[in-house]
């Protein structure tokens, strides 16, 4: 897993590329990106599935705010990104990842 963050010149915005590898989505039919920026919907955000096997999405986020975030693995696994920013505690007794932009 790993994102990669591109700020962008022209809008306060970044360009936030979230990446699941191949063998945590291994055997899962679809992967999701949930998250603040999308109110908690765990199918607002699909991933891709690229030809590797792994899954991507790449969305734009406002600059200037952190957002917790986790993937959603066929429908039933939580996951967090090991390369985040941070991590915070949620009201399941886990913790979320954090992107800081």
């Amino acid at each position: 897993m790993s994102l990669k963050k591109q700020m962008l010149k022209t809008k306060p915005v970044c360009k936030v590329t979230f990446r699941v590898s191949k063998e945590m989505a291994a055997g899962a039919d679809n992967v999701t990106v949930v998250g603040d920026f999308n109110n908690w919907d765990p199918i607002a955000t699909p991933m891709s599935k690229l030809k590797s096997g792994e899954y991507t999405a790449l969305l734009e986020l406002e600059t200037g705010k952190s957002y917790e975030f986790r993937y959603l693995v066929g429908s039933q696994e939580w996951y967090n990104e090991p390369d985040a920013d941070g991590f915070s505690a949620n009201s399941f007794g886990g913790e979320n990842s954090v992107v800081a932009l």
